[in-house]
């Protein structure tokens, strides 16, 4: 497990220091400021890891409870997801620790936290992630 996370923030670390003018950023899980804010859902938490402000992506840390179920939604830009504790399903399938995702903008998304324990994943999306329900 150990290894997953330091892959992960080895990750961040690269993704976030390519891009020209935007200082590192190392984060790790266990010293990272979580927070839950009052509109999130009961037992969630997030860490703000950054924002690119050319495009109004964003980058996350998030926690959800185990059998959290998403209220199907799409967003404007694209998302992607790296699980690294729990198991996290995204419609029909199910990844993991170490797991990955690509999710299309204004596609639905139908997602759910189904380990028996919390889901932590990292969420990015690469332009503004404005959230909308599918109807």
């Amino acid at each position: 497990m150990k290894w997953q996370i330091a892959g992960f923030l080895s990750l961040i670390a690269t993704v976030t220091s390519g891009q020209a003018g935007s200082p590192a950023v190392i984060v790790s899980k266990e010293g990272a400021k979580w927070m839950h804010e009052a509109k999130d859902p009961p037992g969630s938490e997030s860490v703000f890891l950054r924002e690119d402000s050319a495009t109004g992506g964003i980058e996350l840390l998030v926690s959800f409870p185990a059998g959290h179920v998403f209220t199907p939604h799409w967003h404007d830009s694209n998302e992607r997801i790296i699980v690294t504790e729990g198991t996290l399903s995204i419609g029909e399938k199910s990844i993991g620790a170490g797991g990955y995702a690509f999710l299309p903008a204004k596609e639905v998304q139908r997602l759910s936290c189904t380990s028996k324990t919390k889901c932590v994943f990292y969420l990015a999306w690469d332009g503004n992630p404005k959230s909308h329900p599918a109807k």
